[in-house]
């Protein structure tokens, strides 16, 4: 199935790693063209050099207001036009309820949740009718997480939010989805997960008994943006192996 990606244009915050670079990278797959953001140059000129010449990069913190801005500038300045964004930030450190200080929910707040709305808000004063813009949420956003705690907190916030952004958008043509990966085989999950016999104990309870591949989420990611998905909005999609036991 052609996703009618070709020659469109996204942002992808947070691009250079994880799940941001694996939805990078399925975009480019399929002909996109992506800028893609990562707090260090480093990461952005190894992520554009693997992504080859669909891909434009950035230094630019989520948390620094002046990023979408930035990130807007680049994309439309290069390729002309602008057709959504897959908004993803580094995770949370991890914490209990009662053991995370005022200043750990600040920085998150600012980057994971502030960080994403601002994005979110100007992407769509930029973009047109066909367009979409994807958040990279958590299954915290509908069950909480052993251990993460900002997380758990603040996740169901944006993923309601997202719901009431696509409810204004929808009359626009602008399409607003929420990802939720669960365990899926990041730096980020074998930083939180560090032992394999953990990790099998976890992945014992997956109904398909396995942790997912970065690219399984990419290719996901790259769908719900694509034309192809034209009449999918306001919703939130777990990628997460039947691990949530939810509706």
């Amino acid at each position: 199935m052609d996703l009618g990606l070709a020659d469109r244009v996204y942002v992808v915050t947070g691009g250079t790693k994880g799940l941001g670079f694996a939805g990078a990278q399925a975009l480019t797959s399929e002909g996109a063209r992506v800028v893609v953001s990562s707090r260090t140059q480093e990461s952005v000129d190894a992520a554009v050099a693997e992504l080859g010449d669909n891909a434009r990069g950035m230094a630019a913190d989520n948390a620094d207001p002046a990023t979408p801005e930035r990130l807007i500038a680049l994309a439309t300045d290069t390729w002309g036009r602008l057709d959504g964004a897959l908004i993803s930030v580094g995770g949370p450190p991890a914490t209990d309820a009662l053991g995370a200080t005022d200043e750990q929910w600040q920085q998150a707040f600012d980057s994971v949740f502030l960080g994403a709305v601002r994005a979110a808000r100007a992407i769509a004063a930029h973009v047109g009718p066909g367009s979409a813009i994807a958040l990279v949420l958590s299954t915290s956003a509908k069950s909480p997480i052993s251990g993460l705690a900002i997380s758990n907190g603040l996740r169901p916030g944006l993923a309601m939010w997202a719901k009431q952004l696509a409810d204004d958008l929808g009359p626009r043509g602008v399409r607003v989805v929420s990802l939720l990966p669960g365990r899926i085989l990041t730096d980020r999950t074998l930083t939180l997960t560090p032992d394999p016999a953990d990790r099998e104990r976890i992945a014992a309870a997956i109904p398909v008994r396995r942790y997912g591949e970065p690219a399984e989420f990419g290719r996901v990611a790259a769908f719900v943006l694509s034309p192809a998905a034209s009449y999918l909005t306001g919703c939130a999609i777990p990628v997460d192996g039947g691990a949530l036991r939810l509706l």
